[in-house]
């Protein structure tokens, strides 16, 4: 996976490039959007709220990091590590291990 060897390896490069407070927030704020628009695909069995997650979880990312924190998402470089690290970072956000 590039130059990381591991998760744990590329997970603090991945929190160096979610300093801004406000692309973590949007971050969470599309990640909850996206367990959202899940539980309505699995709810009303339709797949475009799949669709809708997908945007949603990206798009309150990308925009994050592109007005916010000044940088490309790592989502280009590090597709899976990234998502991962999508989720790891929101359950550090609810745990209280990384500032809201």
């Amino acid at each position: 996976m590039g130059q990381f060897s591991s998760f744990r390896d590329f997970y603090p490069f991945y929190l160096g490039e979610h300093v801004n407070r406000t692309c973590r927030r949007l971050h969470f704020v599309g990640s909850c959007g996206v367990l959202v628009l899940l539980a309505l695909a699995l709810w009303n069995r339709n797949g475009w709220f799949v669709l809708g997650a997908l945007v949603c979880g990206y798009g309150f990312a990308w925009v994050g990091h592109f007005f916010f924190e000044k940088n490309r998402p790592a989502t280009f470089k590090y597709p899976f590590y990234s998502f991962v690290g999508d989720w790891v970072m929101f359950k550090d956000i609810l745990t209280g291990r990384i500032r809201f």
